[in-house]
């Protein structure tokens, strides 16, 4: 029998394709043959690291095609310049991260086999195996070392502040700060700085940024307007409601709130939990009012605290409080512009308020 033959035979064999007596007799030939027992071992050897090279081959382009998704260089320009960052990736990405590392390990399988130092020596399989180890030993180490340094942002509860001096004092309520253990306040890019309550009145809390990271705010572009607005009167706020950034406008609707409750308008904006604390502009981008979720008991009725109890809670903080004596904006530099164009500026000096 030719070598092409007993290959065939050998092939019939193992796939199952003899009849019970052709499937007899050559296993009695097998165990009577060592050379014909050793050729059937070799022939499942090398079936089965054909089928182990295809199933690797086929795991690596998917992912590759995970890998593709992740813009790697976005990534690591985020991760250098915006520490920060690293806890949202890691949340939302961290099973691509792993996968990204797991391709790194098959590549060097791949190239294994394409080199031809993946065959049947049993040398070649102990030393791929050790590469195997070390290179999952290394990737589980990356994967402890993240999780151990990364820290994921869980905060008890959330509002919007925003700031009325440029060196970092920021207005919000005082029911979302109540019973807090820490307060971090967390800008529109995503920058976190810690805080302490200054001074609490009516409501209103004046919460000042002690973080060393924070190096201030250029010019606050809005003022704040003591006088009572009209009914009608157009008006805009933006907050954070679960978390993220939310613009709405609307008008007043009337000059007081619930019974009569002179210290609160009625306003047609949405005012949802997440959004208390957060400003009330007028058309001209004035400071009018702290939106007030807590107030919103009725459904389709929403409030907001008028800008001269703010004023008041301000002019009202220990001077003892103060490295310095509060000096609020007088030039309004939103006057005139456009609603989005008015937005692009304001937003940066309105912050998350996060309660730990």
């Amino acid at each position: 029998m030719s070598d092409q033959q007993l290959l065939e035979v050998i092939e019939k064999y193992l796939n199952g394709e003899m009849d019970p007596d052709e499937r007899t007799k050559f296993e009695l030939l097998r165990k009577e043959n060592a050379d014909i027992d050793s050729r059937i071992k070799e022939h499942l050897q090398f079936t089965g690291l054909l089928k182990q090279y295809a199933e690797r081959v086929e795991l690596e382009n998917r992912l590759n095609a995970i890998h593709a998704e992740i813009d790697v260089h976005t990534l690591k320009e985020n991760l250098m310049v915006h520490p920060s960052w690293v806890v949202q990736l890691w949340r939302h990405h961290h099973s691509k991260i792993s996968v990204a590392a797991t391709i790194a390990l098959f590549v060097v399988v791949s190239i294994m086999f394409l080199t031809g130092s993946f065959n049947k020596n049993e040398t070649n399989l102990v030393e791929l195996k050790n590469t195997v180890n070390n290179q999952s030993k290394q990737i589980k180490a990356l994967s402890n070392d993240i999780k151990k340094n990364v820290h994921v942002d869980k905060y008890n509860a959330s509002g919007t502040g925003f700031a009325i001096t440029s060196d970092g004092l920021v207005a919000t309520n005082s029911h979302v700060v109540q019973g807090a253990d820490s307060v971090f306040v967390q800008n529109v890019d995503g920058d976190s700085f810690k805080a302490e309550i200054l001074y609490t009145e009516n409501d209103i809390t004046i919460l000042k940024i002690i973080d060393s990271k924070f190096k201030g705010l250029g010019a606050i572009p809005y003022t704040f307007k003591r006088s009572e607005s009209d009914l009608a009167e157009n008006i805009s706020t933006f907050g954070y409601p679960s978390g993220k950034p939310v613009y709405h406008n609307g008008v007043i609707n009337a000059a007081s709130g619930l019974n009569g409750d002179s210290i609160h308008y009625q306003v047609s904006v949405p005012i949802n939990f997440g959004n208390s604390g957060g400003p009330l502009w007028d058309s001209k981008g004035n400071i009018i009012g702290i939106t007030d979720a807590k107030q919103g008991r009725i459904e389709g009725d929403h409030y907001a605290i008028k800008a001269k109890y703010l004023l008041d809670a301000i002019h009202n903080i220990p001077a003892d409080s103060l490295d310095e004596k509060v000096s609020l904006n007088k030039k309004n530099a939103l006057s005139g512009l456009s609603e989005d164009r008015k937005l692009k500026k304001e937003k940066n000096y309105v912050f998350m308020v996060k309660v730990y």
